[in-house]
């Protein structure tokens, strides 16, 4: 961390520069999946010691990958303004803290779900707290165009996280979800991606939208649309949902479309913005839509 940085900061560390390492409306999002995911992975409501619990565990090691996330990323966050305001950014909160606060969180979300849920969930969890903070984040996002593809499946992964706490086991039904969420990470990060291009260019990290172009960029979020909107349409075919679910999935599905031919046809920096936003606004109605269905045909 620059001198420069450090000097900027004149206060300490509070309890909302730690919360904000955390990532609390990426986990907060993360969380509604496994929630519906436990929901969904057996007729009535989960037992509600393991509802907690299994939350409570999941979110501790998400918040961990955040704060790893943080610390791996803090020259990167300098120089976008997107970011540069983070706690380890600024120097609020020192490296050091923030891996003492990263392994705290991560050993006590492991602990809550290997004592309270199954091991199976911890270990699952753990694995895609290593494949975010790890993998994706110290190699692929500065290695390959093709990061948030590759490393989208670690992000995929709360409503299988959801479903093993309440079953146990892996179900094929749980891995549709994964499936939509690993459909709709490349199109929602590659909106944004657009419209931060020359941020991620300054950083040195190869974003398809830097490394490629917008065009490029922009047919891809076209296609990564189209395999999302077949990807949402699998609970309705396999039996796991009913009419409720595809109308809804199929409109929401179809706006999503909607923005991604615009981007395409328009080349809009805005037009990319309001993409960006409106795929966080899917996948949370979506996973709502499939809750409300289940509950109604039980």
């Amino acid at each position: 961390m620059s001198d420069t940085s450090i000097a900027q900061t004149q206060r300490a560390a509070n309890w909302r520069d730690f919360l904000e390492l955390t990532k609390p409306r990426v986990v907060a999002l993360m969380m509604l999946t496994a929630v519906i995911g436990m929901l969904l992975a057996r007729p009535g409501v989960p037992d509600w010691t393991v509802f907690v619990f299994g939350n409570l565990g999941i979110a501790l090691l998400a918040g961990a990958a955040a704060v790893v996330n943080h610390v791996v990323d803090y020259k990167i966050d300098t120089v976008m303004a997107r970011t540069k305001k983070r706690p380890v950014a600024t120097g609020t909160v020192s490296t050091p803290d923030a891996l003492i606060f990263a392994t705290s969180l991560a050993l006590g979300g492991m602990l809550v779900l290997v004592w309270q849920v199954n091991a199976l969930t911890a270990w699952l969890t753990l694995a895609s707290l290593v494949g975010y903070a790890g993998v994706y984040t110290l190699f692929l996002k500065r290695a390959t165009p093709q990061n948030i593809v590759i490393g989208g499946i670690a992000g995929a992964m709360p409503p299988l996280l959801g479903w093993t706490a309440v079953t146990g086991q892996v179900d094929g039904h749980a891995l549709l979800l994964v499936l939509i969420i690993f459909a709709w990470t490349p199109p929602h990060f590659w909106a944004l991606a657009i419209h931060r291009k020359e941020e991620y260019a300054k950083a040195g990290i190869p974003m398809l939208p830097v490394t490629h172009g917008n065009r490029y960029t922009e047919l891809h979020i076209l296609l990564y649309t189209l395999i999302l909107l077949a990807a949402s349409m699998l609970p309705y075919a396999t039996g796991m949902s009913g009419g409720i679910y595809l109308i809804g999935a199929l409109l929401l599905g179809l706006r999503f479309l909607h923005y991604a031919i615009r981007l395409l046809r328009g080349d809009d920096r805005r037009v990319a913005l309001t993409t960006f936003k409106y795929s966080i606004t899917y996948l949370m109605a979506l996973f709502v839509v499939l809750l409300v269905d289940h509950f109604w045909f039980y």
